[in-house]
């Protein structure tokens, strides 16, 4: 291998860096220092609320109990998308919105993480069909204005089976082929995060809110708890935003104040199955009685789901259960030439939508437009929504706080502000081929790191030069360089090995040991970043092995409380959360 380039970082020398040095500094700084805004939640919408706060010259503080995007953000069906079954629920305003969102993420502000992606729609019924969803589609490719994806485009059955052999002939009369993007959620979320924390937000992981702070009739912070430790301190803001997801009832609880909204959770599961089970060289979206169905390319995976059911168990947690998983295969299966099985599985994740609550009983009904709410003076909630509105919802959260900031709060730029990682990154896959030859890398491997780190790639990599054998693959799971866990520990705020195998990568849901059998291997590498002992390192692995053992039994469960019982029986990675307080009637 030749000499590394000299743009090549050390670990720490950026403020994006989530080090595990610079979580003592940001404790001290949550404590000492006085805040324009708190956010609690680090999700995409907290993250991205940090960062429009902080790109307006605010002084933000964004803390979270557990991960960064360890709740819905990294268990999404991995689509940034506008929503096309929202257009027959006439909520065109919404689709509006998210088209404009996918536009912006894939030309400008994270273009290494959001990419175009083929979709097949095989049509079932002769006459109508066609021009029904033909009109649908027209509207989808125009309603966000300006667009770098093709339209819509027509196919007969045989066309549609010459781009989708797995299809059988008899489940469809032909197809339409149209365009969408796809994203790594968890991989997103915390480029949010860190490109908040790049422009000056103290990004704090493992703190849960216990109580909130109050002077007179007014919100004025939040007491928080180190869920390491259990240390507390006490951070003080003129405002604090409540963007914790499917959690922000209980946050709101609290304050001891009744919120203006209800939060309801509504379970999603998806099945991951190896991509040679499925032969297509698209995407494919499939009408069910009650929703639709995703079958997404996930590099050598399909990720095929999701469910809509609603959830009232652990929050923290959702189980997917043997019924969820029949569903999926069923439905999907009606349309196979060679059926999934159970045995294809490798991976299965559920996640929780926190929809705002209505009128409907019907969780697929629910809206998924955004609410924002001042319940008391210095609070701010935010809830609902969709995964490609953050950054819309994040400004709609900071411009509601504005009358609690004493000094005049600037209008939102995010629009304008590129993710860390995007400047630079059309030039560098550009110059794949020389930069893999530098690194002594396959322009494929090369290519890939681009598509998750961008330009930061000369950070990801410089360890190599003290070590070259961080450049080899996990051994269990090969997709991945050891450099790629040694960079989550030093500079993307990784504390667990929960945190390394089911966000940093997605291991816990690409491999069929769902990232047991490399869990002893990641742990030794992280131990000497994170200061582990051969005690801890053991207890992490024995921790991980536990959680997953308890995720595979709960699947074999056909009720959502028998495997919800078995899944909160695992034990926690943090040991000092905290049990959520009850939710006021």
């Amino acid at each position: 291998m030749t000499d590394l380039p000299s743009t090549a970082s050390a670990a720490g020398d950026r403020p994006a860096d989530l080090t595990p040095g610079q979580r003592d500094d940001a404790w001290r700084r949550l404590t000492e220092e006085k805040f324009d805004v708190v956010v609690v939640g680090a999700g995409v919408v907290g993250a991205g609320a940090a960062l429009d706060a902080a790109t307006r010259g605010l002084r933000v503080a964004l803390v979270e109990a557990r991960d960064i995007a360890s709740g819905t953000s990294s268990r999404s069906s991995k689509m940034f998308h506008g929503g096309l079954r929202y257009l027959e629920q006439l909520e065109f305003g919404l689709v509006r919105e998210a088209l404009h969102e996918r536009e912006l993420s894939l030309r400008t502000l994270a273009p290494h993480l959001v990419k175009p992606l083929p979709f097949l729609y095989p049509l079932t019924h002769r006459v109508w069909e066609r021009p029904y969803v033909a009109a649908g589609l027209f509207l989808y490719d125009t309603l966000g204005g300006a667009r770098s994806l093709p339209g819509q485009h027509h196919v007969t059955r045989s066309g549609a089976l010459r781009v989708a052999p797995a299809l059988k002939r008899s489940a469809l009369t032909g197809g339409i082929r149209y365009y969408d993007t796809v994203v790594d959620d968890a991989r997103h979320s915390l480029t949010v995060a860190r490109t908040a924390a790049n422009y000056g937000a103290v990004v704090r992981l493992s703190t849960q809110v216990v109580s909130f702070l109050r002077e007179a009739d007014r919100v004025s912070g939040v007491r928080v708890r180190d869920t390491e430790n259990g240390a507390e301190t006490e951070i003080r803001a003129h405002c604090v935003i409540n963007a914790a997801g499917v959690w922000t009832d209980e946050v709101q609880a609290l304050s001891k104040e009744r919120g203006r909204f209800r939060v309801r959770a509504s379970k999603g599961v998806h099945i991951v199955v190896p991509r040679d089970r499925i032969v297509s060289e698209t995407a494919i979206i499939l009408r069910t009685p009650s929703s639709v169905l995703f079958v997404i390319p996930w590099e050598t995976h399909w990720i095929i789901g999701t469910t809509d059911t609603d959830w009232n168990l652990d929050l923290a947690h959702p189980a997917a259960t043997r019924a969820d998983i029949d569903y999926i295969l069923e439905r999907v299966n009606d349309v196979l030439k060679t059926p999934l099985t159970h045995d294809d599985i490798e991976g299965v994740y559920a996640g929780l939508r926190p929809l705002l609550a209505g009128e409907s009983d019907e969780t697929s009904k629910l809206s998924r437009e955004h609410a924002v709410a001042s319940p008391s003076p210095g609070l701010v909630s935010i809830a609902g929504g969709k995964y490609t509105t953050y950054r819309v919802m994040a400004a709609d959260a900071v411009d509601a706080c504005a009358d609690f900031i004493p000094t005049r709060v600037a209008d939102s730029i995010t629009e304008r502000v590129p993710l860390i990682g995007a400047e630079g990154y059309f030039a560098l896959v550009n110059q794949c081929d020389h930069l893999g030859a530098r690194y002594g890398l396959h322009p494929y491997r090369l290519r890939r790191l681009l598509n998750r780190y961008g330009s930061l790639i000369d950070e990801v990599l410089a360890p190599v030069g003290d070590d070259p054998g961080l450049l080899q693959p996990l051994s269990a799971a090969p997709q991945y360089l050891r450099v790629e866990i040694d960079y989550a520990a030093r500079c993307e705020g990784a504390l667990h090995l929960e945190d390394l195998l089911a966000r940093r990568t997605r291991i816990s849901i690409e491999y069929a040991h769902r990232g047991v059998d490399c869990a002893r291997e990641v742990a030794e590498i992280v131990a000497p970043i994170l200061g582990w002992s051969t005690a801890t390192v053991d207890f992490e692995v024995e921790t991980y092995r536990r959680r997953v053992e308890a995720e595979v039994e709960s699947q074999r469960h056909s009720d959502d409380a028998s495997a919800d019982a078995l899944r909160a029986a695992a034990p926690e990675s943090r040991p000092e959360i905290l049990e959520p307080v009850p939710v006021p009637e």
